[in-house]
């Protein structure tokens, strides 16, 4: 029996001396001590869906139990918002269950068309086109436009979609939000590559701080770099109008490309790129994950146009959210917990002890509190951390059992 406590998930990454089945049953074996110790709080199966509360099905017990759900990205709730289940109940009657083909070929509705202008529009951009996840918008798209005579110039905090987009093309890496070592970067790279592309996340998801990205834009195009940006936890959340990082920095209209999910405060799934007309129509021929891949199902293509018109038509469902970051985090500092440089919906309390992490997810579990570890190799050991973020839906009851929850076990192990 493998000891989870002498290993991580990155001693199972790769073997030099064992094939993938073996590798395969070993990892089998450090998930059983895992489950054996409580501590496996992954898949968790859910009877009812996304939503403030759930029930779901209790690994440990078989049961159903009802939890206080604070691992969900649906900030707004728009998963089971009546507007946007009328719309894709309406498209499925209309169009069927699926596009049946590839946008490029005989797979493009018109609703595609009008969520990619939607998507344009609402991004400050003159064009858009969708994916079918998140994370094939990044990596298609970053994969078509850098190639070997080209670089990428990432904030080292950005998603793995990035990086795993960057695999043909050459990469250098700043300190997270730092300027001085973006613009110590751009100046090395100056006159090296064709494509200079700095990207950074707008809203980072394990640490839930906002990019300068007023500054990182005013920088780059000093050095003749372009910047993309990650909307992924910043639409709907964030600006004014819910516009996302570019409207909260004031640079609508001078971000050259805009990426997105369509997954998180959208409520459905798929991924976007709203950019300049001439590179989507370039992406349309070149991008391998938008020419190969069906297109997005007509369900979540009409529940996705109208979870664009929810968040403009009713500001109160982001007014109700920001409420909650507010009281929420407030009385976790009050409480003396360490929340990084948060400044949104994403909680990241940081413990820096990985064994801790796993006894207070365990204990929160037992509790009926549904949140996430994170820990070594997601980040540093000493930056361990429990993950929380919250939603519109969240009650000061909801919020409040989880505070009590969290200040008993601060003080029982020594967190606070």
């Amino acid at each position: 029996m493998i000891d989870t406590t002498k290993f991580s998930l990155a001693d199972f990454m790769k073997s030099e001396d064992k094939n993938i089945m073996e590798l395969a049953k070993e990892f089998w074996e450090y998930k059983e001590d895992y489950v054996r110790r409580r501590h496996y709080q992954y898949r968790r199966v859910s009877l009812t869906g996304s939503g403030p509360t759930m029930k779901i099905i209790d690994h440990y017990t078989g049961q159903v139990k009802e939890m206080i759900n604070l691992a969900s990205n649906d900030y707004l709730n728009l998963t089971k918002h009546p507007r946007t289940i009328k719309a894709g109940i309406e498209a499925v009657k209309k169009y069927g269950t699926g596009a049946g083909s590839v946008p490029l070929l005989g797979g493009t509705l018109d609703i595609h068309v009008e969520l990619e202008k939607k998507l344009a529009k609402f991004k400050g951009c003159e064009d858009a086109l969708i994916y079918t996840s998140g994370y094939g918008s990044n990596l298609g798209t970053i994969s078509a436009i850098l190639h070997e005579k080209d670089v990428a110039i990432l904030d080292m905090y950005v998603h793995a979609s990035i990086i795993d987009g960057c695999r043909n093309t050459n990469i250098e890496f700043f300190r997270h939000n730092n300027m001085d070592s973006l613009e110590k970067v751009l100046k090395k790279v100056k006159d090296k590559y064709n494509t200079k592309l700095v990207i950074v996340d707008g809203v980072y998801s394990m640490d839930g701080d906002i990019a300068p990205l007023d500054q990182i834009v005013e920088i780059a195009h000093a050095y003749g770099a372009f910047v993309m940006v990650d909307e992924a936890h910043a639409t709907g959340v964030i600006g004014k109008n819910g516009r996302g990082t570019p409207e909260h920095c004031n640079v609508e209209g001078k971000v050259d490309i805009v990426a997105g999910t369509l997954s998180k405060a959208l409520g459905a799934v798929g991924g976007f790129i709203a950019t300049n007309k001439e590179l989507v129509n370039y992406l349309h021929f070149y991008s391998r994950a938008y020419m190969f891949s069906t297109a997005l199902t007509p369900q979540a293509t009409a529940s996705l146009i109208e979870a664009l018109n929810v968040i403009e038509e009713e500001p109160e469902l982001r007014q109700r959210l920001w409420d909650n970051i507010r009281y929420f985090r407030e009385n976790l500092l009050k409480l003396g917990f360490n929340l990084g440089n948060q400044q949104t919906a994403i909680f990241p309390i940081i413990i820096g002890d990985d064994y801790k992490v796993k006894e207070m997810c365990r204990e929160l579990h037992e509790a009926g509190i549904y949140v996430n570890p994170v820990f070594y190799p997601a980040v540093p050991r000493r930056l361990s951390r429990i993950r929380i973020s919250l939603t519109a839906g969240h009650t000061k009851e909801h919020l409040d059992r989880t505070l009590d929850v969290l200040e008993h076990l601060g003080k029982k192990y020594g967190i606070i």
